[in-house]
Formats: C-alpha cells, sequence, structure tokens
C-alpha cells in the first residue's frame, strides 16, 4: 500500500469523519476543550505531587486559557437557556407532569443565571471590565451557586422522569386482550420508552459527578485539585459520547 493511499484511508476514516461532524458544532467543540481544560487540571496536580513545577505550571496555564476561552464561546448561552425554560413551562407534554415541568423550567433558568454571571468573571479575567476583588469573586460564588443548585434541580427532574417513563412501560406491560397490531405498537413503544429511560439515566449519573465541581468551588466539599480534575475530564467525555450517539443514531 502506498503512503498516499495509506493516508487517505486515515483522512477519510469514518472515525475521524464522525470525530469531525461533532467539532463543526459548538457543543462538540466545548466538550472537548472541556475534556482537556480538566485533564490539564488534574495532570497538574499530579505533576505537583511529584515536584515538577516547571511542568505543572504549563498545564495548568493551559487550563486557564481553555476555561477562558470556553467563557468566551459560552457568551450567549444564557438566551439559549431563557428560550428552553420558556417551552419548558408552555410543553403539552408536561401539561400533567407539574413537578416534572417546574423542575424543568427551574434548571434552565439556574443554567442561565449560571451562565449569566460566568459572562460577567470572564469580562474581568480579559479586562473589559474593572470589578474589585471582592465584587470578581462575589460573582463567581453566585454563578457556582446556579451551577449547583441548576444540576441539582436536574437530578430531581431524572428522578421524576425515570418514575414517570417506569409507569408508563407497567402500563403497556399490563395483561390483557391485545390485536396483533396493538401488541406491535406497545412493543415499539416499550422499546421507546427504555431508551428513554437509559439517557436519562445517564444524565443523571452525569449530574452527581458533575455537582462536585461547583461544591468544591463553594468550599462545601474539600476535593483536591486531582478529584475535580479527574470528575470534570470523566464527565465530559460521557457527555462527548452522548453526542457521538446521536450522530450515529442520525
Amino acid at each position: 500500500m502506498s503512503v498516499t493511499a495509506a493516508a487517505g484511508q486515515v483522512i477519510m476514516h469514518p472515525v475521524l469523519s464522525k470525530s469531525l461532524k461533532i467539532w463543526a458544532t459548538t457543543l462538540g467543540r466545548d466538550k472537548t476543550y472541556r475534556a482537556i481544560q480538566y485533564f490539564a487540571r488534574f495532570y497538574a496536580y499530579i505533576l505537583l505531587r511529584r515536584g515538577d513545577k516547571d511542568a505543572a505550571q504549563r498545564w495548568n496555564a493551559l487550563k486557564n486559557h481553555l476555561g477562558l476561552g470556553r467563557k468566551l464561546m459560552r457568551l450567549g448561552k444564557p438566551l439559549e437557556h431563557l428560550q428552553a425554560a420558556l417551552k419548558a413551562s408552555q410543553s403539552v407534554a408536561l401539561s400533567q407532569q407539574s413537578a416534572e415541568r417546574f423542575t424543568a423550567v427551574a434548571r434552565q433558568l439556574c443554567y442561565a443565571g449560571y451562565l449569566t454571571f460566568d459572562a460577567i468573571v470572564w469580562a474581568n479575567s480579559v479586562k473589559f471590565i474593572s470589578l474589585i476583588p471582592t465584587k470578581a469573586e462575589s460573582a463567581l460564588k453566585i454563578s457556582l451557586r446556579f451551577w449547583l443548585v441548576g444540576i441539582m434541580v436536574g437530578q430531581f427532574n431524572s428522578l421524576l422522569k425515570v418514575g414517570r417513563l417506569a409507569n408508563e412501560a407497567k402500563a403497556l406491560r399490563a395483561p390483557g386482550e391485545k390485536s396483533m397490531g396493538d401488541r406491535a405498537e406497545s412493543d415499539t413503544r416499550l422499546k421507546a420508552l427504555e431508551r428513554e429511560r437509559a439517557a436519562v439515566r445517564y444524565q443523571l449519573l452525569l449530574d452527581v459527578l458533575d455537582m462536585w465541581i461547583p461544591a468544591t468551588g463553594l468550599g462545601i466539599v474539600n476535593f483536591n485539585d486531582g478529584v475535580v480534575g479527574f470528575l470534570g475530564f470523566a464527565t465530559s467525555v460521557m457527555a462527548f459520547k452522548s453526542q457521538w450517539n446521536s450522530i450515529q443514531m442520525g
């Protein structure tokens, strides 16, 4: 095989093509940068423990610059979350699920608040605005509180969804006379419910792992940078995997 043919196979490989589709989206790039950012945080901690301060400083600088870059990419996100909150409040599918609708709206509003104050933190970091240290620290703490509450409300929302989907599946499995067409329709619906339940459980696990990052920033728990970096890297990979699977299905 010639070098040109081998290079062509690598460049046109389906895995690379799928990756490029993901990286063509803002979400895909953000999850990739987030994974590198938190890995850098984890690895810098390991290097410091080993006494390699110069290498740790390089990885720490990479973490900081990626963090600032991601904040810039998220400047318009609060509006997206406000739209999502409005749509959830008007959702016909959730009209009979008041608790589920309330938590869905509350999660989106919390994320809008988190990203709004996160933008203020970014603007101060790049010297676009000047906040005194106490104000800057206050903006950071408020953003972390919104983030943490949003995650916790999202967990409650996931638990409500899992319960609702389980009840729907139980109702479909209930014994009774069904025609051939009804049985086929029930089986199709059951498979769809199982996929949805799996996705909700996956998101719940992601949220459980993610919540310790803002909790550490707020001083609620005292995890070191190695633990926080590992958790952030793991949840970034999980989120990237979800997007990968959605593109594969598409």
